[in-house]
């Protein structure tokens, strides 16, 4: 929904741009983008129940990177090629997949998910006008380790659907979960549930995070630990049930 030549280029100026009036634009494309995005969704999917999750991915993997990705950034920024990349680096990361992403880009970006969440809410509110569909819809915030920073996204979600609800006179109750993926949410899953209408287990960041096995990284070493019998399975392949399983409540 980020990626294609359109989208990423509208995603880069909003990352990088300092100017209000680029980003507005920016936020403006890519909503339209993922507002016919999730109508195409919805209405495959007619009155079936679709989660979607909102941002996820580390920032880094939106930047440009070869030179000529920069140089059109900076001709469409009207910035030279060393602003640009000055500005790259002073977004790039030594951990990406344990830093700046998931319901941290809320806080950096918040406009973000405000966009996603209007789109969501404009697609629901068209499909239901123009094609009698009413899509079975819900939010899930990605990443959270503490109940006051769900609190926290869960309230700007829900000042973005409001507003496109009074804009348009239309009603749409939107249910808004989160995923249980760091253990210090398995920990203190009972204070998230008081702010989630429903959770849903993220395994693959869990696994990560417990056996401190970077996934991108672990496929040059786990042939060794599964050829010298040091483990079993391939914990990003089978369920760590004794382990990662163990931080879920029950």
């Amino acid at each position: 929904m980020f990626f294609g030549e359109t989208r990423i280029l509208n995603m880069r100026k909003l990352i990088l741009s300092s100017e209000e009036n680029s980003r507005a634009k920016a936020l403006a494309t890519l909503k339209a983008i993922q507002k016919e995005d999730f109508k195409a969704i919805f209405n495959l999917v007619r009155d079936k129940p679709v989660t979607v999750r909102l941002l996820d991915p580390p920032l880094h993997e939106f930047l440009p990177h070869s030179v000529k990705e920069i140089e059109i950034l900076a001709t469409e920024l009207n910035l030279s090629v060393t602003e640009i990349k000055q500005r790259i680096e002073s977004l790039s990361e030594v951990n990406p997949m344990l830093g700046h992403r998931g319901c941290r880009l809320a806080v950096t970006f918040p406009e973000i998910y405000r966009l996603q969440a209007q789109a969501i809410t404009e697609s629901v509110i068209a499909l239901k006008q123009e094609e009698g569909i009413t899509a079975n819809a819900e939010i899930m915030i990605p990443l959270v380790a503490e109940v006051a920073k769900l609190a926290d996204v869960k309230k700007q979600v829900k000042a973005a659907i409001a507003e496109v609800i009074t804009k348009s006179g239309n009603d749409w109750h939107c249910q808004i979960g989160t995923m249980i993926e760091i253990p210090r949410a398995c920990v203190t899953a009972d204070e998230i549930a008081t702010e989630a209408d429903f959770a849903s287990f993220g395994t693959n960041d869990l696994t990560q995070m417990t056996y401190g096995f970077s996934r991108d990284d672990a496929a040059k070493f786990i042939g060794e630990y599964l050829d010298k019998k040091l483990l079993s399975y391939g914990p990003f392949q089978t369920l760590d049930v004794r382990g990662v399983g163990s931080c879920y409540p029950n």
